[in-house]
């Protein structure tokens, strides 16, 4: 790591960075990961929500948009990981059908849930087909302090998490030797890096299971990236410079071989390719077919250069962050 990366010169600080460490710029390997967020609808509306997701909310991947997914998984010999996000993606009328069509093929399927969407109205048996198909599933929980998640999230959040993870713990999830993958995943409050993974698992697990009688496989660390509604706050709060300077900072080389853009594709709700879910926000186009519909399958997508801007820092900050976790 190095304090003289908050002084670089304008421009690509993070190309910079990466020269100033001897490494190349960023390309992708061979595509086994395809990231797809079917829209912006969801029922929680999160201070530090990049995706700017809320109830008002009308992007959805539409019916033909899904058809070309799932024609493009069953051609794509090297696709390993179906990773479904949103909003809340179990909004989306055809989120069934997708994971159905998934898991058909044979890919594990990552289901990105919010828990408290398990206990809306109309979703009530979300959770026994999600356990009935085989679905991993990543969920929120920013804090095992209901003062925390609620004030990251809104009032009663908290609760209704609890209660969907006792739900998913009664099918089965993060139960050894069910086959049900359930791990949670941690955002910090605040403008900090997120604390070290194990560590904070470990207090996870045992705040839970203590609390709650609440078990999981893994805790995920993701650290907040500076843009959408988190950036707004940092601006609001006169700390966005800082923010990003601190992030430079910590800057650490070791992260770069397994940064997730390596062998992962991104899918917007209307179809359009991109390099990360973050690049995707921020509507940084990949080097690649621009579309779904540009691709014959998606080994098109492989050793493409990758699109990098200030934000990027954020996944190379001090252990590193992904959509997996921290990764040194």
């Amino acid at each position: 790591m190095s304090s003289s990366l908050s002084i670089l010169p304008s421009g690509n600080r993070f190309d910079i960075a990466l020269s100033q460490h001897g490494l190349a710029p960023l390309q992708a390997a061979r595509v086994t990961w395809l990231q797809v967020n079917l829209g912006k609808r969801c029922n929680q509306a999160c201070h530090h929500c990049h995706v700017e997701a809320g109830p008002t909310r009308t992007e959805s991947m539409d019916g033909a948009t899904v058809d070309r997914l799932i024609d493009l998984m069953e051609r794509s010999d090297g696709l390993e990981l179906l990773d479904i996000t949103g909003g809340a993606p179990e909004l989306n009328p055809h989120f069934r059908r997708l994971v159905a069509a998934a898991r058909g093929i044979g890919l594990r399927v990552i289901d990105r849930c919010n828990l408290t969407i398990l206990s809306e109205p109309g979703q009530e048996d979300l959770a026994d087909f999600l356990a009935e198909q085989g679905v991993d599933i990543v969920a929120s929980l920013p804090c095992y302090l209901e003062s925390n998640v609620d004030g990251q999230r809104g009032g009663g959040v908290f609760a209704r998490s609890i209660e969907g993870l006792t739900r998913l713990n009664d099918l089965g999830y993060g139960r050894e030797n069910s086959g049900l993958r359930l791990d949670l995943v941690y955002n910090p409050t605040g403008p900090f890096l997120p604390p070290a993974q194990d560590e904070l698992e470990a207090d996870y697990k045992a705040q839970l299971s203590k609390n709650h009688g609440l078990v999981f496989d893994s805790l995920i660390t993701i650290t907040n990236m500076p843009i959408a509604r988190f950036r707004h706050a940092l601006e609001r709060d006169q700390k966005l410079a800082d923010y990003e300077r601190l992030l430079r900072e910590s800057f650490n080389p070791a992260t770069v071989p397994g940064l997730m853009c390596r062998s992962l594709i991104s899918v917007s709700w209307d179809g359009r390719l991109f390099d990360c879910d973050f690049n995707q926000m921020l509507d940084l186009t990949s080097t690649g077919p621009p579309t779904l519909w540009d691709l014959s399958d998606l080994s098109a997508l492989d050793h493409r250069s990758i699109g990098t801007a200030e934000h990027c820092f954020g996944c190379t900050a001090g252990a590193g962050s992904s959509c997996a976790g921290s990764l040194d």
